[in-house]
């Protein structure tokens, strides 16, 4: 298994060059075809034409907007010609959270950035990240908004827990645990609970992954009583010098409203390095 098909998401935050570069880079390291796929918030045109003197601000920031798509759909083909990358640049005006996880069934990896509360450009859809997690069925790569992360995976740190989500993101990892230079194998154990004893145990996981080539080193710790399993996660990573997470998602739909994990929250929320979220 490798990842021959990557589509990377653009928009109009600083973010989008640098996401670029990564997934130009991982495209490059693995062979593989990249798709760029730029999608932002677009309001629908009545909501503005009811307020009075609101059409005008809206042409400007459609033209505004227009300006920054053609500005970089040319830095994308001029980044793929570059970096000798086969690739195709796709510019969706529909709904974000329909459209794009659509695309992102037919790709081995998805790249995106985390949600950035300060950017209002930041904002695609309600729950864009969440959403394409739980929707696309695909592996989907998230990039912190502050931070450089020029080639992710080196070490390569894997939460398990012993969940189907847990397993899934294990085995969609393989192909960059298997240029990693370390993998590490956490599992978090909650000290306000008894172990859970039909979980599946690391080294069950370790072993299935050792036939693939790759050799992890297995850790267990145990989260203090103020302390969340995400932000265990999070401190774990610092620790150890790990570049990059590797996790399941947990999440469910609750009415309209989509619910995600402790964990995960805390993830999607104050990552620090790159996450590979898979459901």
């Amino acid at each position: 298994m490798s990842y021959k098909s990557i589509i990377v998401h653009l928009d109009t935050t600083e973010r989008a060059h640098p996401r670029l570069e990564l997934a130009l880079r991982m495209a490059k390291q693995f062979g593989a075809h990249l798709t760029g796929v730029f999608s932002v918030f677009t309001p629908e045109p009545q909501a503005f034409h009811v307020m009075a003197g609101s059409a005008e601000y809206y042409r400007d920031q459609q033209n505004l907007r227009n300006e920054r798509r053609t500005a970089l759909e040319r830095l994308f083909q001029a980044e793929l010609s570059r970096a000798a990358v086969p690739g195709q640049w796709l510019a969706i005006d529909e709904y974000a959270n329909l459209t794009v996880p659509r695309l992102a069934r037919c790709a081995d990896l998805i790249v995106v950035g985390q949600d950035n509360p300060n950017d209002p450009e930041a904002y695609i859809a309600d729950h864009f990240q969440e959403n394409l997690v739980m929707t696309s069925g695909r592996p989907v790569l998230m990039v912190p908004y502050a931070g450089s992360f020029p080639s992710p995976g080196s070490h390569v740190m894997v939460a398990w827990d012993g969940s189907r989500e847990a397993a899934r993101a294990v085995h969609d990892a393989l192909p960059l645990m298997r240029q990693a230079k370390k993998t590490t194998l956490v599992t978090v154990n909650d000290a306000h609970t008894e172990p859970d004893r039909s979980r599946i145990p690391g080294s069950d996981i370790a072993a299935v992954v050792a036939r693939h080539g790759i050799h992890l080193e297995l850790m267990d710790i145990v989260t203090a009583s103020t302390e969340s399993t995400g932000d265990a996660l999070l401190s774990q990573a610092a620790d150890l010098g790990a570049d990059l997470i590797v996790m399941g998602a947990y999440g469910h739909a609750r009415w309209q409203e989509l619910v995600m994990g402790g964990a995960t929250r805390t993830m999607l929320r104050s990552m620090t390095v790159p996450v590979l979220m898979s459901h």
